[in-house]
């Protein structure tokens, strides 16, 4: 009895802590529609603020006024954030929103660096809470206790503010319908700042909460950040108690989880939630909301066209200069022109669903490193030769898709989009746990190609000819019969029924055929690299697949090429610099918000103003040629 007791109290104190997270991005995402993923970053800017701020503010109001304090401080580093970068882009199509709040995240992380240093910190204890307290013969630290009476304290607050204040009421009813908020006459500026200083204050007030049970470091930010939004997505976008219960039931989950099931422990809360959304798509607390990702006219401006002369001109003309890269005898540049194809391929697999077909992927990395995994073991456990390999891995990455996808077509929007995510973490944990085939964290080694193709620049060519014929099948099916239903798949799911296209089996299709094409991509990877590890499966791949893919436009096909292309290199040149993250984070950010159509919007952009330029000029020396005669 007391054993289960101390655990109960220890997934308790957890859920705490991640409550405090979650109601703050639970409030910004119900009334702006913000997929905000620098959250995390506002949680771990508490921890390190709430240290500074402990170590020179003594006692126990010095330790209570240190927590208040950096809410504060972190709420207007928030109300900052909302101003400078995301008030330009509210217009704009809403998971812009997602790429910009990502170089957020990088310019956040490397401040933190430069500010607090890379060495992990210790928080100072609680001043009275040191201790542990005997329940039923089992110790029970007593901070817990406290982080328990926080988070009870903090949803009685939001409770009493959303049910007894005009401003929560207000947000209230922004969360089931801020557009007729606004015709009601309320200023959604002033509001949605409000919402965003509430959000990142209690993000702040969780970072130095947990401080005395965890320090702070610079991974926090990501190693919450997923489950914050699990929770968020459990309980229902825009419900606190809906996250307070969600981060009750993944807490105690996960603690009893590591009694009982250790194995599980990775895995153990996408699965709930994949089970969840299958269910109950908008969550336990939540209502049935619209897409945040619309696939309208917002995000494609135009029907795409086939290439025109030109247009095959210059893509002649890029084949022809990657043809020449080897020549230049610097096997560097073959290295890097090796991961930019592989790049584009792999962006251009998930704009292929995204930008067509309306389906944001969080996972679409799932596919890559599947696809990279099968062409691994085929050749570790069979000695299968490289070229098979590289037949069979996307077969092998498409049948997953296609599985995976089974599920996920049934919904739409955030929730479509998570379901992906949390299967990619199924994915990504059966790697790293089962190791006697897959190496675990230890990777897959020494697969190298056949050879034949072992010169570095004779693969190469093998990486450009099956990469460019990758993405020339990819831009081919967006034309065909099939691509066009898809495309009617975005823009309208009713009226696409209605003149007789099966909605799901397009869908489902689609899904599976852009997992073929990252596999394949993910397949070149591995034997370019002669190596494989799970971090390829990881969050952090399917969100650089997503920036390559915003970066560069998602409205154009060309857009996933362009942005792979100057993603990686930014990447490689900033990688010099000792701040490069805070750099590539601006970068995005600039991108984004001069930009919102991305690199080949701003390239259209650029163009349609010279001709413009370019007629207007030739119209007055016309003019003035006349009245010179």
């Amino acid at each position: 009895m007391g054993f289960f007791v101390a655990q109960l109290l220890t997934g308790m104190a957890n859920a705490g802590a991640l409550f405090l997270v979650a109601s703050g991005l639970s409030i910004i995402f119900g009334v702006t529609r913000v997929v905000n993923f620098a959250h995390g970053s506002f949680y771990m800017l508490g921890a390190y603020i709430a240290y500074t701020l402990m170590s020179h503010l003594p006692g126990a109001i010095g330790f209570w006024s240190a927590i208040v304090l950096t809410g504060i401080a972190v709420g207007l580093i928030g109300l900052l954030v909302e101003i400078v970068v995301l008030k330009p882009i509210y217009r704009a199509p809403e998971l812009y929103q997602l790429v910009a709040t990502f170089g957020v995240i990088l310019v956040i992380q490397d401040a933190v660096r430069y500010v607090w240093g890379p060495e992990d910190l210790i928080g100072p204890r609680a001043p009275g809470f040191g201790g542990v307290v005997s329940i039923f013969g089992q110790s029970v630290p007593t901070y817990d206790l406290v982080l328990i009476a926080l988070s009870l304290v903090v949803l009685a607050a939001l409770w009493a503010l959303f049910n007894k204040t005009r401003i929560g009421v207000l947000i209230r009813a922004a969360t089931q319908d801020r557009e007729m908020v606004g015709a009601l006459g309320v200023n959604q500026t002033l509001l949605f700042s409000a919402v965003f200083f509430l959000g990142s204050f209690l993000a702040g007030i969780g970072g130095a909460a947990q401080l005395p049970k965890g320090g702070a470091d610079l991974t926090m930010d990501l190693n919450i950040i997923t489950a914050v939004f699990v929770v968020v997505v459990i309980g229902g976008m825009g419900s606190i108690f809906g996250a307070f219960m969600a981060s009750v039931l993944i807490s105690e989950l996960q603690v009893f989880g590591v009694q009982l099931l250790p194995q599980s422990t990775l895995v153990l809360m996408f699965v709930v939630m994949a089970i969840i959304l299958v269910v109950r798509p908008q969550g336990l607390f939540g209502r049935p909301d619209a897409a945040v990702y619309q696939g309208n006219s917002a995000m494609v401006p135009k029907p795409l066209k086939p290439l025109g002369l030109a247009g095959k001109l210059v893509g002649a003309a890029i084949l022809a200069f990657l043809a020449f890269i080897p020549f230049y005898g610097d096997n560097f540049l073959v290295f890097l022109f090796s991961d930019i194809i592989i790049f584009c391929l792999f962006a251009a697999s998930l704009h292929f669903i995204l930008g067509i077909g309306g389906m944001a992927s969080f996972g679409h990395a799932a596919y890559y490193g599947g696809g990279a995994y099968v062409a691994a073991l085929l050749v570790q456990y069979l000695q299968t030769p490289m070229e098979l390999a590289i037949v069979l891995a996307p077969l092998g990455a498409g049948f997953l898709a296609l599985i995976i996808g089974w599920f996920c077509v049934r919904l739409s929007g955030v929730y479509f989009a998570m379901l992906t995510l949390a299967f990619a973490q199924v994915v990504w944990s059966v790697v790293v746990q089962w190791t006697s085939l897959t190496g675990g964290t230890d990777g897959i080694l020494n697969i190298w190609p056949s050879d034949w193709a072992s010169d570095p620049s004779v693969f190469y060519y093998v990486v450009l000819v099956v990469g460019a014929g990758g993405i020339i099948a990819l831009r081919a099916m967006a034309h065909t019969p099939f691509g066009y239903a898809l495309r009617g798949t975005r823009d309208s799911s009713l009226r696409a029924e209605a003149i007789g296209i099966h909605v799901r089996r397009v869908q489902l299709l689609a899904f599976a055929f852009a997992g073929a094409m990252a596999g394949l991509a993910g397949a070149l990877f591995v034997f370019a690299k002669g190596s494989i590890f799970p971090t390829e499966l990881a969050i952090s791949r399917s969100f650089d697949a997503l920036i390559m893919v915003f970066f560069g436009g998602v409205q154009s096909l060309g857009g996933p090429i362009a942005g792979a292309s100057v993603f990686t290199l930014l990447q490689d040149w900033l990688s010099d610099f000792t701040y490069w993250q805070l750099l590539l984070g601006v970068a995005i950010i600039a991108v984004v918000i001069l930009s919102p159509r991305g690199i080949t919007g701003l390239l259209e952009t650029t163009g349609r103003i010279g001709d413009r330029f370019r007629t207007a000029t030739g119209s007055n020396a016309e003019v003035a040629g006349k009245e010179a005669r």
